[in-house]
């Protein structure tokens, strides 16, 4: 008895001992199949943007400077004088006059003719240490440059007059998404500009036309992994119509000498004869742009243009086909320091 006694107490004096200490909280398991807990936020990295999946048969066309390494090329304008001229779009007939023995109306002064157009542009695409994208465009004969703000795939976010934004997204812009062989997309250009007329310039119906298409044609392999890229450039903007005359506001109380019958709002309005307005670009162009430089290693086009009247083109060209073509302009360096003149000898004193 005196045993089982003493080996009870041994046993509940083992059992104090190993409990642990009061107030310990124990940490609750999670169910089966749970997601696992989310890692603390306090050192943790910022999270990194997923590259885009690209298919296996597609391409994505980005220029890729880098800081201290930009991308240059020149671009060069050159008229062909023995080019065919086209027509552009066919305006409205004139109207007929509404009383016989009208005087013709005087047509609307022409706008004065757009300036020559530089024969040269030189683009240098950078990339700071910020990871911002700037575009220096300068044309030939000492003008000044442009500068603008650009995306990694040549798109202009901010900058360039009209005429330099335009040529710049010619030979700059990419698509936005990776591309297959065969697909098309379309470029922020606006060729023409017929609101500019004002509102006396009537369209003439079915005289508008407007074409933007650039084709990925192929993607073959070049030398060191390399893939060139084709495309192909389709370009057509085109419209007609007639630009009237203000007419005079009726004045009833002024009539001509002889004038027979009550006065009528055709005495004063005059004729509604206007002068025909007509204008087309048209652009065509192939590229071979390298896909892991991220650049273009050819870029060939014809920019024809066709004006009548005192329309203009939002590009600037006078009337006339011009060649055009890209070449990649090497990193300027520095100029090298000439030598020291060689020390001349001193005559001795007489």
């Amino acid at each position: 008895m005196k045993r089982s006694l003493c080996g009870l107490l041994v046993a509940l004096a083992f059992t104090g001992c190993s409990q642990e200490a009061p107030g310990k909280i124990e940490p609750l398991q999670r169910p089966p199949g749970a997601p696992p807990a989310p890692a603390s936020t306090g050192d943790a990295p910022a999270p990194v943007a997923a590259a885009p999946v690209i298919p296996k048969d597609a391409v994505l066309l980005r220029w890729k400077p880098t800081p201290g390494t930009p991308v240059s090329f020149r671009l060069s304008l050159a008229l062909d004088r023995g080019a065919p001229a086209f027509e552009s779009a066919p305006a409205e007939p004139k109207a007929d006059k509404k009383k016989k023995g009208d005087k013709d109306a005087e047509a609307p002064a022409a706008t004065a003719a757009p300036a020559t157009v530089p024969g040269e542009y030189t683009y240098v695409l950078d990339l700071d240490r910020a990871g911002e994208r700037h575009l220096r465009m300068t044309p030939s004969g000492g003008g000044a440059p442009e500068d603008a703000s650009v995306s990694d795939r040549g798109f202009i976010i901010d900058g360039l007059p009209q005429r330099e934004r335009n040529l710049a997204t010619l030979v700059l812009e990419l698509p936005r998404d990776a591309v297959r062989p065969g697909e098309t997309w379309s470029l922020a250009t606006a060729l023409l500009t017929p609101d500019a007329l004002g509102t006396q310039f009537r369209r003439a119906t079915g005289g508008a036309e407007r074409r933007n298409r650039v084709k990925l044609v192929s993607v073959t392999p070049a030398d060191n992994g390399e893939q060139v890229a084709t495309l192909e450039y389709d370009l057509l903007e085109q419209f007609g119509g007639l630009l009237t005359p203000a007419r005079a506001v009726p004045n009833r109380g002024a009539r001509p000498p002889g004038a027979q019958g009550p006065a009528s709002d055709d005495d004063a309005a005059g004729p509604t004869e206007g002068t025909e307005v007509s204008a087309t670009v048209k652009i065509t162009g192939r590229g071979e742009f390298l896909v892991k430089a991220g650049q273009w290693r050819s870029w060939e086009g014809t920019l024809a243009t066709s004006m009548k009247g005192p329309a203009q083109s939002a590009v600037g060209l006078p009337p006339g086909t011009y060649q055009a073509r890209l070449a990649p302009v090497s990193a300027p360096q520095a100029p090298a320091t000439p030598a020291p003149a060689a020390p001349t000898a001193t005559p001795p004193a007489p």
